[in-house]
């Protein structure tokens, strides 16, 4: 198949209006391109954007792409913009962690492993757009589940929750490490 600049000015144009990802399905339903002329011009595009005298670069993120500035120029972006950096308090990266690795989950099995009341901070975190309803548990009273969305995936620079960390002993590792860090404070 011979690459087409006109489809590959397309995708870019169309990678670079965008603020949010914009998956395969979307290019070929916007374009009506055939999925595997998509996929390549992509994986060109990608290609070609990591050479070091490239300031943007094409990223796989949230299920999609999307242009983004190289991270080694963060400050001269930040410098430019002064970004109001969007702060997470430890309590909801605490109830962001637990829902990230054991969704879907209820908010009181989040309070559970906290341990202390959690409305607030999953409050805060449905708010931003990071966590949200995914149905309800089967059990009585059916309480809501929540799990994490295509945003919360965006906010950490993730592909897909595979890209999570993750400890070969233990899968949820991170939340664990939370837990054990807030016991030591409160024995202090």
């Amino acid at each position: 198949m011979l690459f087409n600049q006109e489809i590959r000015a397309i995708i870019e144009s169309l990678l670079f209006i965008t603020n949010t990802p914009l998956s395969v399905k979307d290019i070929v339903e916007i374009t009506s391109f055939k999925p595997e002329e998509v996929e390549e011009t992509l994986e060109i595009l990608q290609k070609e954007s990591q050479e070091p005298h490239r300031g943007i670069e094409v990223v796989a993120l949230a299920g999609g792409y999307i242009y983004a500035t190289k991270s080694q120029y963060r400050e001269y972006i930040e410098k430019m913009y002064k970004p109001q950096m969007s702060t997470l308090s430890n309590a909801a990266l605490e109830t962001l962690a637990i829902v990230a690795y054991k969704q879907p989950v209820t908010k009181g099995e989040v309070e559970l492993l906290r341990g202390v009341n959690v409305d607030w901070a999953m409050s805060t975190l449905v708010n931003k757009g990071l966590v949200e309803e995914k149905g309800r548990k089967e059990v009585v009273g059916r309480p809501l589940l929540y799990g994490t969305t295509k945003q919360f995936l965006q906010f950490f620079g993730l592909n897909s929750l595979e890209d999570l960390p993750k400890n070969e002993e233990k899968e949820n590792y991170f939340a664990e490490e939370i837990f054990a860090k807030n016991s030591e404070e409160e024995k202090k």
